[in-house]
């Protein structure tokens, strides 16, 4: 089978493969989440004590939230991004945020996405590995789509002080 450019609904990505179908847990080419995957791969090697994989997890969730995407996988993504970039947290804190969340029976609220879910993508970050710059490129990434949802802070950093009782 030729290859064929696909173009990730979630992130916008355009990829040449034989894979043209969707994903069934994100809204993203099955491309785009087999670039994800190799990502994923690649920090759970890295074995850093900040677990940067889980940075990874909430960026690729929110930038491809969609109407299949559970609404506890979105809220919890935008809780972690929240948590590193408004609360300093580390991957590790926020692994254990979520564990506290999961905790508790709760229906998560809706986050319909922005119309645009970041500057940076999955490939940006795959493309421009090198050593350790890794964290920052995976940082710069996850940073482009907490951004993006900025009409959401308010309302996720609300979320996130109730549920894990920050000040």
């Amino acid at each position: 089978m030729p290859a064929e450019k696909t173009i990730c609904p979630g992130c916008g990505l355009e990829l040449e493969s034989t894979e043209t179908g969707l994903d069934d847990r994100f809204n993203a080419s099955c491309a785009c989440r087999r670039l994800y995957d190799e990502l994923s791969c690649f920090t759970l090697n890295q074995a850093d004590a900040e677990f940067t994989h889980q940075l990874i997890v909430d960026a690729y969730c929110a930038q491809h939230a969609g109407p299949k995407v559970k609404t506890i996988s979105i809220a919890f993504s935008l809780i972690g991004l929240y948590l590193v970039f408004e609360r300093d947290y580390t991957g590790r804190q926020v692994q254990l945020a979520h564990m506290a969340l999961a905790k508790q029976s709760k229906q998560w609220h809706r986050f319909n996405p922005p119309p645009m879910t970041g500057t940076l993508t999955v490939s940006n970050v795959l493309n421009s590995i090198n050593g350790e710059n890794y964290r920052k490129n995976i940082h710069d990434w996850a940073g482009s789509v907490w951004t993006a949802w900025a009409s959401t802070h308010t309302q996720v950093a609300e979320l996130a002080k109730r549920y894990l009782k920050l000040d």
